[in-house]
């Protein structure tokens, strides 16, 4: 939408002023001028920004926000949910498979009627992975019953945050609502941005409080029932009732944008139409490509041809009348949808532009489909001319000629076909018989022999050079020091983090082994169904003429929060004991995505989401304990290890392989470091982590059929080092030693005590 900014501080009521900041950030200054009550949140990219700026204004005291950091997309929505039940403001944002993951939860919150305000940065929902903007996540929430408003520049997310909470708790409405922006062009790109200058402004527009007179669960004296099991004829009133707040939304939304208009200066209508008063062709387009169309417009313009664009500000209620209205002269429009509805001839937009002309009697239009600009792919003038040509082409010969395709893919190249670089590793350069594992068969316990580590350096590496890792990571250094201890052929799955993202950017993998990905939450899952499709093909007999030398280790690595939203597979995946292995690299947060705070970081470090200000001093509770909570699944072997002590380490990989080959899921869980993220020395690594270790905030020890055993001990060494002398070595945690943090300091002290002389009764019990 263009503003005229002089005209727009002349009309405007309230006082203004101008800042500089993208679409993440607006919906961060929105949410925190309305003072909403609570936000669930889980990081993603793009729209992870959201919650950090959040959190940033919250240590400083700016807002009184409470931020709920969940294990997963899921878990957020449900809290966002339960909140909303309790009669307050609440507040989220969300982007592509996050999205995804918390669909189940939105028909909920819609069909109960519990308003909430949720940002979508949008983002491809795809396989393979691919984290840039467009508008496939957005239209599965189309049939999810929450309004749609759209964000085509970061003064519209802002704009459109502050009228979403008014919305969505009109009493003609109570309704979820949804506002869209495109991820990466408007959450990242900064924009001059007109706010409101004092929020007391804000809160008297969307109201100081809720409104009064709807049920919540926080009532005594009216005890409510929520979420009913409904059977007929009940639940089809339910959804008609549902049916007609979203179509009320549309006469809502009209009069809070006049509202807003008027203390603003800044309009939104339903549909903001450039040059349509007399144009004769034109293009439909959405958010953040809809600016770059102007452009062209006033280029066709100045040849003399009569063209306009056409976007718009909601797409659910979906402005089936103002489009018909508005396209009724117009003799060819191109429909350009930033996502594929498969098999349906076109992408949603295009198809209910479709019906919208039907219903309203206009059977002369011709439109035009295309999808354009998926994965983050850049729209640009010259693109918005070709879908001009294409209207001007069907005007001119008053009919289509292809009336769906794709725009700016590129045909398929066989001589450009991606070739082998690297050779399948040889099972003799693997196998190298130089490690043994010897069970005891009195205590049921394994031994194992390996030589000096020189002689394993040989052995080919898993991963090739060449990853994309930031200077210094140690995922790499610890898990190819892991794999030095598995003997044979591997088969890796990876989650969703840095050392995915790092390895297999294509046309290129760093894997030489065969590799998987999956979602962030269901590798232990997907990992299990190719154990078992493994052992039932070989007991047909059907992997018989694949040279298999020796059976598979399945190795499925984890790390970056990874143990945070994929622990309920984990633990379904032990419980069920399919013989694989589980390796996760703990790097105390979500590193992948920007280091947000992951419930593996300890108390008190600063990660991007538990920022120091002056009323907040980092995380505020203490790190979970993947590895002894995975030891209560009672699976055969538990392991934590540091490359720092790499004899100790390649000794658990042996035993890891020897188990997970003929007795069930191991679990292991490895420090490694991240300096990026630490604000540590790119070469300090081996050291933070060793001071880890002797600080005994991160015990080397095993989990061997229940039992305990503490494999390095720095107190029988004479090596235990105070717990602020591992601190001192990472700029995330140098604050704690500072005397206004020392209540923080001394109960991380006693709950890394705590935890230590637990396992040291452990490690004398064999009951415990």
């Amino acid at each position: 939408m263009a503003i005229n900014m002089e005209k727009e501080r002349g009309v405007a009521k309230v006082e203004q002023r101008v800042v500089y900041e993208s679409g993440n950030e607006m919906a961060a200054y929105a949410a925190h001028q309305i003072n909403y009550h609570i936000m669930g949140y889980f990081p993603i990219s793009p729209s992870t920004e959201v919650a950090q700026f959040l959190d940033l204004m919250k240590a400083d005291g700016q807002h009184d926000i409470k931020l709920i950091p969940s294990d997963g997309e899921h878990s957020s929505a449900g809290i966002c949910f339960g909140a909303s039940t309790g009669g307050g403001r609440v507040f989220n944002a969300t982007s592509a498979n996050g999205y995804m993951y918390m669909l189940e939860q939105m028909p909920v919150q819609s069909g109960t009627r519990f308003p909430m305000v949720m940002n979508l940065v949008c983002r491809s929902v795809s396989g393979p992975l691919n984290i840039h903007g467009d508008h496939s996540d957005l239209y599965y929430a189309l049939n999810t019953g929450w309004p749609i408003l759209m964000c085509r520049d970061p003064q519209a997310v802002y704009d459109m945050n502050i009228m979403a909470i008014k919305l969505a708790e009109d009493p003609e409405v109570r309704l979820p609502v949804l506002v869209a922006s495109d991820g990466y062009f408007t959450s990242h790109q900064k924009r001059r941005v007109h706010t409101f200058a004092n929020r007391e402004d804000v809160q008297k527009f969307v109201g100081e409080q809720p409104p009064a007179g709807f049920a919540h669960t926080l009532d005594r004296n009216n005890p409510i029932t929520v979420g009913p099991y409904m059977n007929e004829p009940d639940y089809i009133n339910n959804c008609y009732q549902q049916s007609q707040a979203m179509y009320n939304a549309e006469a809502v939304f009209e009069r809070i944008a006049g509202e807003y208009a008027v203390l603003t200066g800044r309009e939104y209508k339903m549909l903001d139409m450039y040059r349509m008063e007399d144009a004769e062709v034109a293009v439909f387009l959405m958010n953040s490509a809809s600016e770059i169309i102007k452009d062209v417009v006033d280029e066709l313009r100045s040849q003399g041809i009569k063209a306009g664009s056409i976007a718009p500000n909601m797409i659910r209620p979906f402005p089936q009348r103002q489009i018909a209205e508005a396209l009724k002269n117009v003799k060819a429009i191109t429909v350009g949808d930033r996502a594929d509805s498969y098999g349906a001839h076109g992408g949603n937009m295009v198809n209910e532009i479709k019906a919208a002309l039907f219903t309203h009697g206009n059977t002369t239009t011709k439109v035009v489909s295309r999808i354009y600009g998926l994965g983050g792919k850049e729209f640009y003038a010259e693109d918005g001319h070709h879908l001009f040509s294409l209207a001007i082409e069907a005007a001119e010969q008053n009919q289509v000629t292809v009336p769906f395709d794709y725009y700016g893919h590129t045909p398929g190249d066989k001589e450009k076909a991606p070739k082998r670089v690297l050779n399948p590793l040889k099972f003799e350069d693997l196998k190298t018989g130089l490690i043994t594992v010897t069970r005891n068969e009195e205590t049921g316990k394994l031994g194992v022999r390996i030589p000096p580590l020189r002689a394993l350096t040989k052995k080919p590496k898993r991963i090739a050079p060449g990853h994309g890792a930031c200077p210094g990571c140690g995922i790499f250094s610890g898990l190819e020091l892991f794999f030095k201890g598995i003997e044979g052929d591997i088969v890796a799955l990876f989650h969703t983090g840095c050392a995915m993202v790092v390895t297999t950017g294509y046309p290129y993998s760093s894997h030489k082994a065969t590799y998987i990905h999956n979602l962030f939450q269901n590798g232990a899952a997907t990992l299990s169904g190719v154990v078992e499709m493994f052992w039932e093909r070989k007991r047909r007999g059907e992997l018989d003429d694949l040279g298999l030398q020796d059976d598979f280790t399945f190795v499925m690595v984890t790390g970056d929060g990874g143990m945070d939203i994929g622990m309920g597979p984990a633990i379904g995946a032990a419980l069920r004991n399919h013989r694989m292995i589980i390796v996760e690299y703990d790097n105390e947060g979500y590193m992948n995505t920007g280091a947000q705070m992951s419930y593996s970081t300890p108390l008190g470090h600063r990660t991007s989401t538990s920022n120091l200000g002056s009323v907040q001093h980092g995380k505020v509770f203490h790190h979970k304990d993947t590895a002894q909570i995975m030891a209560a699944t009672n699976i055969p072997y538990v392991f934590t290890g540091s490359e720092a002590y790499p004899q100790d380490l390649v000794k658990k990989a042996a035993k890891a392989q020897w188990y997970a080959q003929n007795e069930g899921l191991v679990y292991g869980k490895i420090l490694i470091a991240c300096p990026l993220n630490w604000i540590s020395p790119d070469d300090a690594g081996t050291d933070i982590v060793d001071a880890a270790v002797n600080s005994c905030f991160f015990p080397l020890y095993e989990v061997e059929h229940g039992q305990t055993t503490i494999t390095y001990n720095p107190e029988d060494k004479d090596k235990r080092i105070p717990l602020v002398d591992w601190l001192k070595t990472m700029g995330k945690t140098r604050h704690l030693t500072k005397p206004e943090n020392a209540e923080a300091l001394e109960s991380f002290q006693r709950e890394v005590e705590r935890r230590w002389q637990v396992l040291l009764a452990k490690n004398e019990n064999p009951y415990l």
